[in-house]
């Protein structure tokens, strides 16, 4: 039996695409192994948010062949997609693979050791409508399950290459949307996160459908209790959709509303297409209608030309929001973006120093959102055991504990919270 094994860097969406993949070759007879052991087939499944993505992606293709000088080695993703030129230059690499096509791995993987020569099928996304159907029928958690619902993007921010890596929109067909979910029910999961890489937009290329429709459909399936979606623009929440989001008893009340920066010149520069303003009110309508919602986020520090001043409103308005959790990126230029030939980019010493002192802020937001919780009853959807103890997440996003004898493992049961740990509660289980 022929091994493959998989690299995966980048996001939720990739590592969904790789389990896809996977089965692929499982089902037509391929074992699939560690990435650090001997195979005949390594699949590195790219990123190329920043240069370093890009530098990670070759590293990895080479330390794949290290491990057998004898295998097949296959780039797919974003990196691919973006430098097809760049990475067919690249010895190690026999197959390369963009953000289309995948559904013909296995059948290249073949092809390439009947033949032995170079393929190249990346092709330009300039125009491409087909949303590209990967099924995941076993996937290896039976706790939260991402499905992938909406690819591509329009925004075209001017620190990001995933419009050029992804495509334009295409969004999913509802009712292919909602046969795996059923699939995903019937196997165990309690919760399912829909994501894409612009998971807001669905439906904007199909017919009065949006993504209000997919969460009320899904929301109909037996077994999923929960649903909760993935990092989505702010301006996509309105008072139309918090009403009928609150109907909708199985979405959680937890938004990850990407911000980027707290400074409204700052994210002028970077093309989002909102002020802290409307970021604000945004977030205000969304506790009105759900007051113990947790809110997560993005920032950028170190953007180009992001003076003192533009940083310390940025520090103000994460503080003033109070999000429950917060993920702080130095800016890294990327190329091929129009921020990468801005004029005043920051120095990496000062870039380090506004990370660190954004992430002791969210540090603290953090706790001070979490503690607002001890002495209540929260749900947890129990995901693993760790050193006697099992963990799982409430609806709103929070860490929590408990000291448990028994496999709890994909329940969901009342917690009683009695303290704060680190960046999680502790908690006991309630009698049913």
């Amino acid at each position: 039996m022929k091994k493959v094994a998989f690299y995966t860097l980048g996001c939720k969406v990739n590592q969904y695409e790789t389990e896809a993949m996977e089965e692929m070759f499982e089902k037509r007879g391929y074992k699939i192994v560690n990435s650090d052991e001997k195979a005949d087939i390594y699949v590195i499944n790219t990123c190329t948010v920043t240069n370093l993505g890009d530098r990670k992606s070759r590293q990895f293709i080479r330390r794949a062949k290290k491990l057998n000088q004898d295998s097949i080695i296959v780039a797919v993703g974003c990196y691919s997609q973006v430098a097809p030129e760049e990475v067919e230059k690249i010895d190690e690499v026999d197959i390369i693979i963009g953000t289309t096509d995948r559904h013909k791995i296995v059948d290249l993987c073949e092809e390439f050791e009947l033949n032995n020569k170079k393929i190249n099928i990346v092709k330009d996304l300039k125009g491409h409508k087909d949303f590209e159907e990967l099924n995941i029928v076993d996937v290896k958690s039976k706790t939260r399950a991402y499905i992938k619902i909406q690819d591509g993007c329009n925004q075209f921010c001017s620190y990001c290459i995933i419009p050029y890596a992804r495509g334009p929109i295409r969004s999913r067909e509802l009712k292919d949307i909602i046969e795996e979910t059923e699939r995903l029910a019937k196997t165990g999961f309690k919760e399912v996160v829909l994501t894409g890489i612009h998971v807001a937009s669905y439906g904007k290329d199909l017919k009065d459908i949006g993504l209000l429709t997919v969460i009320e459909e899904v929301s109909k399936i037996e077994g999923i209790e929960r649903i909760r979606l993935s990092s989505m623009e702010p301006t996509f929440i309105d008072r139309k959709f918090m009403e009928k989001a609150v109907e909708v008893n199985k979405l959680c009340h937890h938004f990850h509303l990407s911000l980027q920066s707290g400074s409204d010149t700052v994210l002028k520069r970077m093309n989002r297409k909102y002020s802290t303003s409307e970021y604000r009110e945004i977030v205000e309508l969304i506790r009105e209608y759900m007051p113990d919602a947790g809110i997560t986020t993005d920032i950028i520090v170190g953007f180009p030309g992001e003076t003192d001043e533009e940083f310390e409103e940025t520090y103000n308005f994460v503080k003033e929001i109070g999000f429950s959790r917060i993920h702080v990126f130095k800016y890294s230029p990327r190329k091929g973006t129009p921020a990468s030939k801005m004029k005043g980019q920051i120095h990496g010493s000062i870039k380090s120093m506004r990370s660190e002192r954004l992430i002791h802020l969210g540090e603290s937001l953090m706790r001070d959102f979490n503690r607002r919780h001890i002495g209540r009853k929260v749900d947890v959807l129990f995901e693993e055991e760790k050193d006697g103890f099992m963990e799982g997440y409430t609806t709103n996003y929070i860490r929590v504990k408990v000291n448990a004898k028994e496999d709890l493992k994909g329940k969901i049961l009342p917690v009683k919270i009695n303290g704060l740990e680190d960046d999680f509660l502790i908690g006991k289980i309630e009698e049913l």
